[in-house]
């Protein structure tokens, strides 16, 4: 069994002619995970398609 970790990701999809741009944090025990937690919850959320969200950056934090 791996280590839990917490992935900050930063990422943004177009609404209308803006772009808004969202930061999320995941516990996961992988980056797979943890990113198909984030298209999920953000397309349920905001009505957003795959592939309309951007990643822009990811942040690993260790233990916790």
């Amino acid at each position: 069994m791996g280590d839990i970790k917490t992935f900050k990701i930063v990422c943004s999809y177009k609404v209308g002619v803006f772009r808004t741009r969202l930061t999320k944090e995941i516990r996961a025990l992988k980056l797979e995970e943890a990113l198909e937690k984030l298209y999920s919850d953000v397309g349920s959320h905001h009505k957003v398609k795959r592939c309309n969200l951007k990643i822009e950056e990811v942040e690993i934090y260790g233990d916790g």
